[in-house]
């Protein structure tokens, strides 16, 4: 495994992360014993960078995790999320929930004494705003995020889907290590302000969902998808934007196979190729794919191969939305 630098700071990172979120929410039904495995595994192969968040099966990610995290701590970097509130803490943010967010000082407190607690640990590695809450300043939630790593709580601040407004206004208040937002092949709108910024600050840039939520490895079947998996609620899986996107996939799988790689690895090494600033994150419950996923970090592309995606890429624009309405009144933009 490739390591990569968190921001201006010396912790290394695995250049592929691991998305936990998959292992307890939003995808269907999984296997504890193969989530279980799964974990043991990425730290084998060297992948130390794992992301969670309280909200993932209202806590039961952060539980999971903890079981490899009381055996391993020293091994393991790990970031967590608060943000995501339910109303009469009813259903979940990816199911029937009425979900806000909540980023005021006080609700801070409280849910980073929460998730200390379901990931039995006495200091979370990286500690992000899952969202910005449009009615706190957000020079407030970093104040209070920040008084958080003066207590020795939390060691590094990040922000997740936030504009390039609002990450200057947090730097201006305490350094931040990292910003996540959604990036793939599919979902390009960072490279205009965030990641250029980023590049600019010293910050890492984390990208959720690389593979277009699987989309881009050519394996998806809309139709196979349970009733519970969140993707069947999103514009990409449906109608004309899933007959593009099926198609564009099919395609992509021959020209991942003409460079002797699978499509995960393709589309991971692409993103990889666009900075050294950048640590994807794909999300797995199963070994299989985490190993695919990692060797990636192995992978070179040459600016024909980089030609040959954005030629494919314009082949099949009607991509679709990645939200809903309903989700994208989360994003800071």
């Amino acid at each position: 495994m490739k390591y990569r630098k968190l921001g201006k700071t010396d912790v290394r990172l695995s250049a592929i992360g691991l998305g936990c979120m998959g292992m307890s929410a939003a995808y269907g039904n999984s296997d504890e014993k193969e989530n279980m495995a799964t974990l043991y595994r990425a730290l084998e192969i060297g992948v130390n960078f794992w992301d969670t968040a309280d909200v993932y099966g209202n806590g039961a990610n952060e539980e999971l995790l903890s079981k490899v995290l009381l055996e391993k701590r020293n091994d393991i970097f790990i970031a967590t999320k608060f943000g995501f509130r339910l109303r009469k803490n009813r259903g979940s943010v990816f199911a029937g929930g009425e979900s806000y967010v909540d980023c005021s000082p006080g609700y801070v407190r409280q849910a980073v004494e929460a998730s200390l607690k379901r990931l039995k640990i006495e200091t979370i590695d990286l500690y992000y705003a899952h969202r910005i809450d449009p009615l706190i300043p957000i020079e407030e939630t970093i104040g209070a995020m920040a008084d958080l790593v003066k207590e020795g709580k939390v060691r590094y601040l990040g922000l997740s889907e936030c504009s390039a407004e609002t990450l200057r206004k947090a730097y201006a208040v305490h350094p931040i290590a990292t910003v996540e937002s959604e990036y793939s092949l599919l979902t390009r709108d960072v490279e205009n302000d965030i990641l250029p910024l980023t590049k600019e600050l010293g910050v890492t840039f984390v990208p959720f969902s690389p593979l277009a939520r699987g989309l881009m490895t050519n394996t998806v079947n809309v139709d196979a998808l349970g009733d519970d998996d969140f993707r069947k609620q999103l514009p990409r899986y449906k109608g004309a934007h899933w007959d593009n996107n099926r198609n564009l996939a099919t395609e992509f799988a021959v020209l991942a196979e003409s460079r002797n790689m699978t499509p995960a690895q393709l589309a991971l090494a692409w993103i990889l190729a666009k900075s050294e600033n950048i640590i994807p994150i794909p999300g797995t419950k199963r070994i299989k794919y985490l190993e695919e996923n990692a060797k990636a970090a192995d992978m070179h592309l040459s600016p024909g191969d980089v030609a040959c995606i954005e030629s494919l890429l314009k082949k099949f624009p009607n991509v679709g939305d990645r939200y809903n309405e309903s989700e994208f009144k989360f994003v800071n933009k």
